[in-house]
């Protein structure tokens, strides 16, 4: 699944196209070591395909890379988060 970034001033994006449709993850940048992740959208017709998990991942490994660290405040990304404790190096 292709990912791009969208990066902003004070935030960003990570979107995924799939079959016609788009998903995203929204965050804001608190610091240059710190972002926060406040939404997620992914359309019914991609639900149960993975596509929210993939941006969650993405997320993660953006920040292991970037070495920033991420709140989670959006429900969803939450949630993931607590399925994986693999992630507690970067989600606090």
């Amino acid at each position: 699944m292709d990912i791009r970034s969208e990066e902003g001033v004070s935030g960003g994006r990570y979107a995924a196209k799939v079959e016609g449709h788009e998903a995203e993850m929204t965050y804001s940048r608190t610091s240059p070591k710190l972002i926060i992740i406040d939404h997620t959208a992914v359309p019914d017709a991609l639900r149960g395909k993975g596509v929210g998990q993939a941006l969650a991942l993405h997320a993660v490994e953006t920040a292991r890379t970037g070495g920033w660290k991420i709140i989670p405040l959006c429900p969803f990304f939450k949630a993931q988060a607590q399925r994986h404790p693999e992630w507690k190096d970067v989600v606090n």
